[in-house]
């Protein structure tokens, strides 16, 4: 533990990455049954007594903020919308100092109703995913019938300003990879920034296969079809995507339109990772890929101090591996879901 005191007041490793990123998975419960996430019947929820209380969820991301060094904070699920104390959580982590910069993924929907509110509550920005523009296919994709609530809430956020909006797509094989061009195209019609993300490891049929993913060169090579990027002179630090700039097109903001890939599997940015996750039943996980977890919420409810709490933190994301090892042969997909980690 020794080891650990020398990173006092940070969430360091033992090869000098600091966690200043937190992702916070607010439920493991979906509205969507996306098919590279779970299947049609859905997955056996977290009982609720399980879940952290949202006093539980805003203490942690207090010691988080106050005691730990945390300057980002990402509301995930499962669909985190759904979640009924989210805008007040939202609100009392708007209050803490210093104040974290704070963003939610989500499906989308439900985002065209609570969008006002989440800003008004001290919401920053939102990720939307998005992985089809053609209704039928996103039907097929994710079970539900919902594509025209998702664009509706993309519309909302931006109203409500919670710029950037970003978009993630997950392109697949034979299904919709024949959509990144016209992704594209909507992102910069709506003044949207899109992330291409590589499908993962961690659906909950263990079913992915690397020989049918598409790689980010894929991506790359589909998207230089149709238009010019350009490198990003932005540098990308611990950001987990590569971004380069459309030739020719401007955000919304007016500054120039950028286009970003998430390649979690063919191009790690394990070494610049800067991110720390805890999950809708208060285990802390050091890495997505992660085998292991540690328990905040046995300890909190047993009477941890906030300190107490936040040493437990430090020894968690002390022993991080250097790097998620898909690549290896002995890597082995999380038993947690997508779902039930939080993204």
């Amino acid at each position: 533990m020794s080891e650990v005191r020398a990173t006092n007041g940070v969430l360091g490793d033992r090869f000098g990455r600091v966690a200043t990123d937190l992702r916070v998975s607010l439920t493991d419960r979906c509205n969507l049954r996306c098919t590279y996430c779970m299947p049609a019947e859905g997955l056996a929820w977290l009982p609720r007594e399980e879940l952290l209380s949202d006093d539980e969820i805003v203490r942690l991301v207090r010691i988080a903020v106050e005691l730990l060094g945390v300057t980002n904070v990402r509301f995930t699920g499962g669909e985190p919308l759904i979640r009924p104390g989210l805008v007040e959580i939202v609100r009392a982590c708007a209050d803490l100092r210093p104040r974290p910069k704070m963003s939610v993924t989500t499906n989308g929907i439900g985002l065209e109703r609570l969008a006002p509110a989440l800003k008004s509550a001290g919401l920053d920005r939102v990720n939307v995913s998005l992985d089809t523009l053609d209704p039928e296919r996103f039907k097929t994709l994710t079970r539900r019938d919902r594509h025209a609530s998702v664009v509706s809430g993309l519309k909302a956020a931006a109203d409500a300003g919670l710029v950037p909006v970003k978009i993630n797509s997950v392109l697949m094989r034979g299904v919709n990879d024949d959509e990144a061009p016209e992704l594209v195209r909507f992102a910069l019609e709506h003044g949207y920034e899109l992330r291409f993300i590589e499908q993962m490891p961690l659906d909950a049929q263990h079913s992915w296969d690397r020989a049918t993913m598409v790689t980010a060169d894929e991506i790359l090579e589909a998207l230089r079809a149709s238009y010019t990027l350009l490198p990003d002179p932005v540098e990308r630090g611990g950001a987990p995507a590569e971004t380069w700039l459309v030739d020719g097109y401007r955000a919304s903001d007016g500054g120039p339109a950028r286009v970003g890939v998430i390649g979690s599997v063919t191009r790690p940015f394990c070494g610049d990772c800067d991110r720390t996750r805890l999950t809708a039943d208060g285990q802390i996980r050091n890495c997505l890929f992660a085998t292991d977890e540690s328990d905040l919420r046995g300890a909190m409810r047993g009477g941890a101090t906030d300190e107490e709490l936040a040493t437990r933190w430090q020894a968690a994301m002390w022993v991080k591996r250097a790097g998620h090892g898909i690549d290896d042969p002995s890597f082995l997909q999380p038993a947690r879901p997508m779902s039930a980690i939080g993204g």
